[in-house]
């Protein structure tokens, strides 16, 4: 039986978008991107890196834990320049006025969007931790922190600044959305009218 090779796909992705970064506090840099196939792939990796973080996740009031929100964008940060150095500098070529590439991008969040939270608020965060009593529940400790509000809402304003990279890397990646993925169905052997509530399976008094 002769089996058919399966072909591998090359970088794809539109030639030309205008890329538009909102940095908190600061402002909105944009510009027309005329991606090369290196920044297609280095997009594709640090997309990658995007949506299967806490990144990108949205902290409710009452859910998620800060300080592993403030590692995992830590990691980020050292990811991120590994894949600035690896791809060197096809990924930072010279432009022209009103043009940006992936590096432009990618230190543009290095410095004005990650730096300023972590080196403001890592300190401060474990600085609080280090006077958790012995045998205290970490993330229950954390919720009586003072700061704790203010430190989501900047959380918060830095996870918009990293979902529109992502929405950026995505376009130019070529890529489908892996953020905003479908809920799991159930399984398709629930018995006739479980998901109806019939009478027999409503509470007493329903």
């Amino acid at each position: 039986m002769r089996h058919r090779q399966r072909r591998r796909r090359g970088p794809g992705g539109p030639s030309q978008i205008t890329a538009r970064l909102t940095i908190p506090f600061v402002g909105e840099i944009s510009g027309t991107w005329e991606p090369a196939d290196a920044e297609r792939s280095a997009a594709w990796e640090l997309y990658l890196e995007l949506v299967t973080r806490v990144s990108v996740e949205e902290l409710a009031a009452d859910e998620g834990f800060l300080r592993e929100a403030l590692s995992s964008l830590y990691t980020f940060f050292g990811t991120t320049r590994d894949i600035l150095r690896r791809y060197g500098p096809d990924i930072a070529p010279p432009l022209a006025p009103g043009h940006i590439s992936f590096a432009v991008l990618a230190v543009t969040v290095l410095n004005r969007v990650l730096r300023p939270l972590l080196a403001s608020w890592h300190p401060r965060l474990a600085a609080y931790e280090s006077q958790r009593p012995e045998g205290r529940d970490p993330v229950a400790w954390e919720r009586e922190w003072e700061h704790e509000d203010a430190l989501r809402r900047a959380i918060a304003e830095v996870r918009s600044s990293l979902l529109s990279l992502a929405r950026t890397l995505q376009e130019v990646a070529g890529v489908s959305d892996l953020i905003d993925l479908p809920a799991p169905r159930g399984p398709e052997n629930t018995p006739s009218g479980a998901d109806r509530g019939t009478p027999a399976q409503r509470p007493e008094g329903s």
